[in-house]
């Protein structure tokens, strides 16, 4: 058996592609390992949304060198493989800057991975594949076996949706995924069954920009992220839903609906807002106003009030200045938020932001962030803390560090810490929340006049 040693960076989009390029190498006769001094193939899965992505990569590729130089000396070839938004940024540069790598494959081709490598090998040249095909990856990906369906355990991603056509101004997804892409339901519900039957109990349907999901549906008509999800929750089995990310513009009404009707849809919910200036928000070209943004929230908490939402924000975008961050300030106060990631904007090659003049001061930048984090984090602590003397029902996917002692997620996404049985892995069981810290809660299984409530009673999804 060949092995593959796959590193994965970024987004939970990259994780599942890992996942699916190990399906189609595994007709290839590929296993998976966590050695890359073992791997007859070494890839790379790139992500470009951070700050000097690239530059991580082609560090990363020093010592991926050093590993392919000896193992040649062993008389071992190695095929390394850049894959993901990275590769598809850099293209034919990526060989010319690493001779070390041998194939650089976009985000829209890892269904051919399997037959770019082998030619790799045969060929013993370096290749690119980074145009967008006409026929979709998805129809020419390999069903997962049933041992790579296991591996998944309790929880897996399903990507249901690719590429956004909003054009952020800060934004490279367009440029790395292309335009919108939906699934077909059939597809889906065919992918989500499969793991649900090999003991998924939660799914978090993937899309670059997933509440605009406009896939074909089984009666031939174009199906929205609402209505798939009332379909999906019809799966025997399938206990909890989620999915992320999403974009304010493509909140319906129908999503909303199953916010308030289907138990299986957990109460959070993870809703970018980027600012809180509608003169910055107008510049990032994001299509909504803060106001807007404040009507939806209240419209999905009155749909489902045990809601918690988080977000992402950019601050010190070019022509930001202390009101436009004020604004932003006021907005999460506004909203106040269960979590949320920020980070100082940084310039992505291409993108119609990285060319705006007045730039922000990096130290102006640093202060504004530091002020935002601890607002958000103050928030975040607040919302931990009152989840002490609840109880919440956890699903346990592993193991904890500590001997005895295995970890879930809450239906909030938070870590939960228990001393139990290794057996309620993949299980759901409640949890009584003992002590709450930022990133995480501790907890104890109930007493036995809980154990009955031990999986949740879940709202029976509506026909639709």
């Amino acid at each position: 058996m060949k092995k593959v040693f796959i590193k994965t960076y970024g987004c939970q989009m990259n994780v599942y592609d890992s996942e699916r390029m190990l399906d189609a190498l595994a007709e290839q006769g590929f296993t998976p390992t966590s050695t890359m001094e073992d791997a007859e193939l070494v890839v790379l899965n790139t992500c470009h949304i951070r700050e000097k992505a690239a530059e991580k990569v082609y560090s990363e590729l020093g010592r991926v060198r050093a590993i392919k130089t000896v193992r040649a000396k062993m008389g071992k070839q190695t095929v390394v493989t850049v894959a993901g938004c990275v590769a598809q940024a850099e293209g034919e540069e990526m060989l010319a800057r690493a001779p070390v790598v041998d194939l650089v494959i976009g985000p829209q081709a890892y269904h051919r991975l399997p037959e770019l490598a082998a030619a790799v090998r045969t060929e013993g040249r370096g290749r690119v594949e980074t145009e967008f095909p006409v026929e979709g990856k998805f129809d020419h990906l390999p069903a997962p076996g049933k041992k790579r369906l296991q591996s998944r355990g309790a929880s897996a991603f399903l990507t249901i949706q690719e590429g956004c056509d909003k054009f952020c101004t800060f934004c490279v997804v367009p440029y790395t995924r292309g335009v919108e892409f939906s699934r077909p339901v059939d597809a889906i519900t065919a992918e989500a069954e499969a793991l649900v039957g090999a003991g998924v109990k939660e799914i978090t349907l993937l899309g670059q920009n997933v509440n605009a999901y406009h896939g074909l549906g089984p009666d031939g008509r174009d199906w929205g992220l609402g209505q798939l999800l009332y379909h999906l929750a019809r799966i025997d089995g399938l206990i909890r839903l989620r999915y992320t990310t999403s974009h304010p513009r493509d909140v319906d009404d129908e999503i909303i609906a199953a916010h308030r009707d289907l138990g299986q849809v957990m109460p959070y919910l993870h809703l970018p807002v980027q600012s809180g200036s509608d003169r910055i928000l107008a510049v990032m070209n994001r299509g909504h106003s803060a106001g807007d943004y404040l009507r939806i929230v209240d419209r999905i908490r009155a749909a489902r009030p045990d809601l918690a939402l988080s977000s992402d924000f950019i601050v010190g975008f070019p022509g930001e200045t202390e009101d436009d961050f004020a604004a932003t300030m006021a907005l999460v106060r506004d909203v106040t938020f269960a979590q949320a990631y920020s980070f100082k904007y940084s310039p992505r090659p291409g993108t119609p932001a990285a060319s705006m003049d007045a730039a922000v001061q990096e130290d102006v930048k640093s202060t504004r962030l530091a002020e935002l984090q601890a607002l958000l984090k103050s928030q975040q602590d607040r919302f931990n803390g009152a989840m002490t003397g609840r109880v919440l029902p956890v699903l346990f996917e592993r193991t904890g560090r500590q001997n005895g002692q295995i970890t879930g997620r809450s239906p909030y996404l938070q870590a939960v810490h228990v001393n139990g049985p290794e057996t309620l892995l993949g299980q759901i069981a409640d949890v009584e929340i003992l002590t709450a810290g930022s990133n995480s809660l501790k907890g104890s299984l109930p007493s036995p006049r809980l154990e009955a409530a031990a999986v949740p009673q879940l709202a029976k999804a509506q026909t639709h």
